[in-house]
């Protein structure tokens, strides 16, 4: 099998799997650890799901 095949699993397959791997959303207010969108939620590393989508400040 050659790296040219779609299926190779080196690269995400939607712009919210991209975005969960860089760390792209705000930081964490606790620890200033970039945060990843993860579908309806930004996600620390350190403390789990920070803000989601029915907070009011967003």
């Amino acid at each position: 099998m050659s790296n040219s095949d779609t299926g190779s699993g080196d690269e995400p397959d939607s712009e919210t799997e991209r975005d969960f791997e860089r760390g792209t959303g705000p930081p964490c207010p606790f620890c200033e650890t970039p945060m990843y969108k993860r579908h309806c939620k930004y996600v620390c590393p350190q403390h789990g799901v920070v803000i989601d989508c029915s907070d009011p400040f967003l």
